[in-house]
This record gives structure tokens, sequence and C-alpha cells, in this order.
């Protein structure tokens, strides 16, 4: 048995696609026969050599700048995808601004009001401009899914990211009541929770000692890879599912 993923012809955008989980989730895309807009902040080469990868050259994926902290260039990348493709028929809000680690000693308190404001800000409100953005379009042609990137941070909590985890935790919230607004209309729209990933980040980050002590604490005993939280992605985000939505779909190791 096979499931046809309806995917061939659909024009797909990703934000943060030029490393980690955007960028499997890009390739899960194009694999499926997708056309992918991969969108970057700082690495236009390594965007570029992605959109090379899955068909820029035969007008079947480019890369576009996005930045979180700036509106405007959130607009402009919806724009011109849009002009280019007719539509945006899949958006996957895998973009993130972690910020800097609290020195050892501080607390949430110590934490400037700027600072932690301009975190929530990129964090939530531009991934819920994105959304606003393609919404129309989605309407309008009475299909549409969108996915949003979460982190096991938003349940489980970790040191230091109380204002990660609220802006993660609220993606959750948003997707359960858009869901009545955009089901009608036939749009779904659904959280990813990755747990601890195998990115190319973590790896160079996270000390080999703490990555071991996660395997006891999950089930399947291995991390997730990027290729895992893609899957998941690109099948709630396809016609295969067409009825699954204001969920949250957990991809830990059953963490």
């Amino acid at each position: 048995m096979t499931v046809d993923l309806g995917l061939d012809g659909r024009t797909v955008l990703v934000t943060g696609a030029s490393s980690g989980i955007g960028l499997a989730t890009a390739r899960a895309f194009a694999a499926e026969g997708a056309r992918v807009a991969v969108t970057y902040r700082s690495d236009a080469a390594g965007a570029q050599q992605l959109a090379g990868e899955l068909g820029a050259a035969a007008d079947r994926a480019m890369a576009v700048p996005y930045d979180l902290g700036d509106p405007a260039a959130v607009e402009a990348a919806v724009d011109v995808v849009e002009r280019r493709w007719g539509g945006v028929d899949v958006v996957v809000a895998n973009a993130v601004r972690r910020g800097s680690r609290r020195a050892p000693g501080l607390h949430l308190e110590d934490v400037p009001a700027k600072e932690w404001s301009a975190l929530l800000r990129d964090n939530l409100e531009q991934t819920l401009h994105t959304v606003q953005l393609v919404l129309p379009g989605m309407r309008a042609r009475k299909w549409g899914r969108i996915a949003l990137v979460s982190s096991h941070i938003a349940r489980d909590g970790a040191p230091g990211q109380e204002i990660y985890g609220a802006a993660k935790a609220a993606l959750h919230g948003f997707a359960r009541s858009l869901a009545w607004d955009a089901g009608p209309d036939g749009v779904l729209v659904n959280v990813v929770s990755p747990g601890l990933t195998r990115t190319a980040g973590v790896l160079a980050d996270l000390p080999a000692p703490v990555r071991e002590r996660e395997l006891t604490r999950t089930p399947t005993r291995r991390l997730s890879s990027p290729e895992d939280v893609a899957r998941a992605i690109a099948f709630l985000c396809s016609a295969a599912n067409d009825n699954i939505t204001g969920a949250v779909l957990d991809v830990s190791g059953g963490r």
C-alpha cells in the first residue's frame, strides 16, 4: 500500500530553511514534487545552494530573504513567492530566534524588558503575521496547510528558557483556535513539537555526556534526526492529511 501525499505542484514556503530541521523539510517537500521557497536570514549562500539542489534552474525552488526581526522583510518574502508562483499552498513556520544564554546566577527578573520583549516578538508575532499573509490565498483556493514548529521546551521547560518557552507554547493555543477559523475553508493548521534533535548545531554545542543522558530518558533510545521531524511535517501538510487540525504532534522518540 502506498500513500500519495498529493504535494506535486504545490507551493511550499519553509521559513528558516538554510539549516537543520528547515533544510530537511525543504528537501522532503521537493522530493514529493512541490515547489519550495527556501527562506534565510543570513546564510544566503547556503540557501542558494539548497535551492539549486532542489531545482532552481527548473523554477522548482528559490531562495528568499526572511527576517523575523523585520516585518517588512516577512511581507516581502510572502509577496515574492505569491507573485512568482501564484500563491502559497503550504507554510512551514520554522524560523526561530533563540537569544543569548543568561550568565550563571542571573534570573528572569535580571533580563531587561527590551531583550525579552524582542525575543517574544520575533518568535511569536512574526510567525503569526506570516500566517495572516498566506491565509487569504488559501481560503480563496479552499485548500491550505500550516505547520508551526514548536519545541519540547514548551512542555518540559528548561533553565533560562522562560521567554522562548512562552513563545513556543503560544503557538499551541494559536493553532488550536485557528483550526476553528480556517477549517471550514479547507485550511488545516498543526503544531510539530520536536524533542532534542540531532541538528548540526546540537551536535556541535551540546556535550556528548548531555546527549547520552538524554538518550537514557528517551524510550526509543535515540534522538530524532531532522529528517524524522521533516517527514512528520510533510505528512501533516499533505493531501494525505484530510482531517487532522489543531493538533500538536511530538517527534521526540516518546520522551
